[in-house]
């Protein structure tokens, strides 16, 4: 596929994916829906870390309601089951850690798009905004399964239905994100983080993220289950064995993927 909404690049183990629609700050129309889909599916075969940012100081304005046709006509529903699914599994199925560099605005769809990410990072002038009721909407794009997870119920309830802005520093305290930083130097930072995780056991990186995402379904007894298996199969890698050495040898560990 040829991107023309989004950028894709990888190097060295580090897959970047742009949206790239500055005119109108990265909203979501549904060749972009496309695009993402396809990239970050991509990405996860091709890396082994993944970043999801935006372009011209904006991270994503949700839904691009120009490219939306008539309200009477528009079918929500068809939207979100066929387009933006697949576009979030993307993202939970990436067989790689997949962070959100949120480089700016990150409102609506474009907040819930972030917040579906593994890892969170913000700059500090970042903020995000369920601006649905605004539009006579519910959160969406994720958002309703995510914001209570993240930020507890009655922050996630008051978040929608005010609609207020919430800055990086107070998702960051709230739990929402994993870090607000400094705009200056920030490209730099996400870049470190990236790099740190394209660096990691590769394997265990993928069965953390399915442990961590079943076990709000699972009770303990399944849960440890759960643990049990995935645990087995990260303690069989080349991973594990390096790790070990490594530590045996006060050397930093060379992970290579298994």
């Amino acid at each position: 596929m040829i991107y023309e909404t989004i950028t894709f690049d990888v190097t060295d183990g580090v897959a970047v994916v742009t949206m790239n629609r500055p005119d109108v700050m990265n909203a979501l129309n549904t060749q972009m829906r496309a695009e993402l889909t396809d990239a970050l599916t991509r990405a996860g075969k091709a890396a082994r870390a993944v970043v999801l940012t935006g372009t011209g100081g904006c991270f994503c304005s949700g839904q691009d309601l120009g490219d939306a046709g008539s309200v009477e006509t528009l079918d929500l529903e068809r939207v979100l089951r066929e387009e933006y699914v697949p576009m979030l599994k993307a993202i939970t199925d990436c067989p790689v850690p997949v962070i959100a560099a949120v480089n700016g605005a990150a409102a609506g769809a474009g907040a819930n798009l972030a917040l579906v990410c593994d890892v969170v990072i913000a700059t500090q002038s970042a903020f995000f905004l369920q601006a649905f009721t605004r539009i006579g909407l519910i959160p969406d794009a994720g958002g309703t399964w995510a914001l209570p997870r993240q930020m507890g119920l009655a922050k996630a309830m008051g978040a929608a239905l005010f609609g207020d802005k919430i800055t990086a520093q107070q998702a960051d305290d709230w739990g929402m994100i994993w870090e607000a930083v400094p705009d200056a130097g920030f490209d730099a930072h996400w870049r470190s983080r990236a790099a740190h995780l394209a660096n990691g056991p590769t394997v265990a990186y993928q069965n953390l993220k399915v442990a961590l995402r079943g076990a709000f379904e699972n009770d303990l007894e399944a849960q440890l289950a759960v643990e049990a298996k995935l645990q087995g199969q990260c303690g069989k890698t080349r991973d594990f064995k390096e790790g070990v050495m490594a530590f045996l040898e006060k050397r930093p560990a060379a992970y290579e993927g298994n």
